[in-house]
């Protein structure tokens, strides 16, 4: 298996984790006690509690913080030169173009990895016959004229 597969592999198997709703987290500080401070009792506080009645306290609304995402393991990038004949080259251009127009544009990078996903989730036999439709050639830079 190449560096690429062990990755994605490894992306596939990580457990993922249940974040609590913000509906619950809303309710939870709603349904609790408001908080109210007290004041050091004076001697005219004292004469306006006991002449009048208590005044109902509204509760105080607590606003929902968001939650928190764990932040991914930053992802190592490795750098890679190819050959490939201008034909298919020049397909990289097309597909980036339809997906323009599809209101997804991609760079070259992003459509060569989703090759790869694709054939990695290939059976044997679909990615034998993918495999043989690719004709060998000849690697290395091109000679300088």
């Amino acid at each position: 298996m190449s560096k690429i597969n062990q990755l994605q592999a490894a992306a596939l198997k990580a457990p993922v984790e249940k974040t609590t709703p913000v509906k619950a987290v809303v309710k939870k500080a709603v349904t609790q006690k408001p908080v109210v401070a007290k004041a050091a009792p004076t001697k005219v506080a004292a004469a306006k509690t006991a002449v009048a009645a208590p005044k109902a306290v509204a509760p105080k609304v607590v606003k929902a913080k968001p939650v928190a995402k764990e932040k991914a393991p930053k992802l190592k990038m490795e750098r890679d030169s190819f050959t490939m004949p201008k034909a298919e080259y020049a397909q990289l251009y097309v597909l980036k173009e339809r997906l323009a127009k599809l209101g997804n544009p991609a760079k070259k990078s992003e459509l060569l990895r989703a090759g790869i996903m694709q054939l990695t989730a290939m059976t044997d036999a679909a990615l034998k016959v993918a495999m043989s439709k690719v004709p060998t050639i000849k690697t290395g830079r091109p000679k300088k004229k």
